[in-house]
């Protein structure tokens, strides 16, 4: 019994949230608040069935925001449902081939530059909706019309923008607000405290400026999909939304398990997403995807199983249902207040702080994401991330750092630092060959790693060069434990370190 009311209660703060975040979604993504309401039931009634992560809330997520949005601009709002429809297929595939572990393999630093990317195009696209305005035709012309927007936000003409401007303004300063009420009232969402008062204000003083348009059936926005392209033309985007959604669901149900201590199942999980994703493409609403805020919240409501999150999708079921009239009170401009703040979240979320730590490779790599998601698209920019990262690791085990110290005329240290591969022979057997007929001393204890080319390369060295009458002192059991081998050695070693005097020449 008391699962049941934890639960019952739980997932009455998931739907008060979930409800006006949806809409907004669905405008920012270019479809009707209608479509993204679906996403939400289904995404709580058949995924929450279904869900290998019982207590992840699924539903629209901002993270595909603008793609959906540059899905409908491209191939239309006809080819959105198959489009989706398709992308849950492929993800029941993937599930079907185990492939659930393999989307958590990807870079923090692309997928946190992903998510900042994101928040920048929503807010800047946003940020025009606050003022009644339409959002520019990419990422880069929302930006750059921002000025545009704030100088329709002030009241300098006969125009009715400033007052949306005000009610948006109103929306972010609730949340922000919100932040700091006792912590019993905080079992109430910020999202639905601003929805609640702006919508009074506005509606009190009627003012002039756009509200929700929603019908009073919704299921008559239903949009069954049809394909008015040849499907190759739709891989792209296919395989787009089932990678980010797949990527975004198994990262949350990660931090789903270190919230609750549990375990996901992956595959169980991105079996119900595939699910999900097919029937909402079947209906023409928004992929879904897991959303690490719903989760969040459903978990520090006290949910305790699967049904709060059933439940969630079924009051807005009901909801939508029987109160349609309720919603057309809601301005536009505090659902799109409300994105700007989730926006805001998202690119200052102290992800590159937290990356630093790890090398101003990774910080870079963070930032180059965002912006060349900003400059081109969600797509191009993941790639050109990914293709960083990999340029990275290519350097990180290609790359050696060779320094060679003159002990007297004919003794030399030879220090190698970094990782030895068959990339790095060319360079190391320059370096060698350079030093005279003497007595070298090859420290390694710096190496990172060490492949079979580059140490059978240090070994037949030493042969040549003490055949010639020098003397080679090799650290062939440090080089053998960074190559994980039992090698044994059956030449004449010596293991000095870098602070064991070298010594002098009889």
């Amino acid at each position: 019994m008391n699962k049941l009311l934890s639960d019952l209660s739980a997932s009455i703060v998931v739907f008060l949230i979930a409800v006006p975040l949806s809409m907004g979604i669905a405008i920012a993504s270019g479809v009707s608040p209608a479509q993204g309401l679906i996403t939400a039931i289904v995404g709580g009634i058949v995924v929450g069935l279904l869900a290998g992560c019982p207590l992840q809330v699924s539903g629209p997520a901002a993270g595909l925001t603008v793609i959906v949005y540059e899905i409908v601009v491209t191939y239309g709002l006809q080819n959105l449902g198959i489009i989706v429809f398709l992308a849950g297929v492929v993800q029941i595939l993937a599930a079907a081939l185990k492939l659930g572990q393999w989307f958590r393999a990807s870079s923090p630093a692309v997928i946190h530059g992903m998510l900042s990317g994101i928040g920048v195009l929503i807010m800047a696209s946003q940020t025009h909706v606050m003022v009644d305005d339409l959002p520019r035709k990419s990422g880069l012309h929302n930006i750059i019309s921002i000025p545009e927007a704030i100088w329709k936000g002030i009241p300098t003409d006969g125009s009715t923008h400033h007052k949306a401007a005000f009610i948006g303004l109103l929306a972010i300063a609730i949340m922000i607000a919100w932040a700091y009420v006792p912590k019993k009232l905080k079992l109430i969402p910020a999202p639905l405290v601003a929805v609640i008062i702006c919508t009074a204000v506005a509606n009190i003083f009627a003012f002039p400026i756009k509200y929700i348009n929603v019908p009073d059936n919704i299921f008559s926005e239903v949009i069954f999909p049809s394909m008015s392209q040849q499907w190759t033309s739709l891989i792209v985007p296919v395989m787009t939304i089932a990678v980010v959604a797949s990527a975004e669901t198994m990262l949350t149900s990660v931090a789903v398990d270190q919230m609750t201590l549990s375990t996901t199942k992956h595959n169980k999980e991105l079996f119900s997403q595939g699910v999900g994703n097919a029937i909402c493409g079947l209906l023409g609403a928004l992929p879904m995807t897991g959303v690490i805020v719903r989760s969040t919240a459903n978990i520090n409501a006290g949910a305790k199983t699967r049904l709060s999150t059933i439940l969630h999708g079924t009051w807005i079921l009901i909801f939508v249902m029987l109160f349609p009239s309720v919603l057309k009170l809601i301005p536009t401009t505090c659902l799109a207040a409300i994105l700007v703040f989730t926006g805001f979240k998202l690119t200052f979320s102290g992800a590159y702080q937290k990356l630093k730590p790890f090398g101003r490779s990774e910080a870079g790599i963070y930032l180059a994401t965002i912006v060349a998601i900003v400059a081109t698209d969600l797509l191009t920019g993941v790639i050109i991330g990914f293709a960083l990262t990999v340029y990275k690791l290519l350097y990180t085990f290609s790359h050696i750092q060779i320094a060679v110290e003159k002990k007297s005329d004919s003794v030399y240290v030879v220090r190698l630092d970094g990782a030895a591969t068959f990339l790095c022979i060319p360079k190391l057997a320059a370096v060698l060959e350079s030093l005279p007929v003497g007595e070298i001393h090859i420290q390694v204890e710096r190496l990172s790693f060490i492949d079979h080319a580059c140490l059978d390369m240090l070994s037949n060295f030493q042969k040549l060069y003490e055949a010639k009458g020098g003397t080679m002192y090799l650290e062939l059991e440090q080089l053998h434990m960074t190559y994980h081998s039992a090698r044994p050695s059956t030449r004449k070693a010596a293991t000095p370190t870098a602070d064991v005097e070298v010594p002098s020449p009889s």
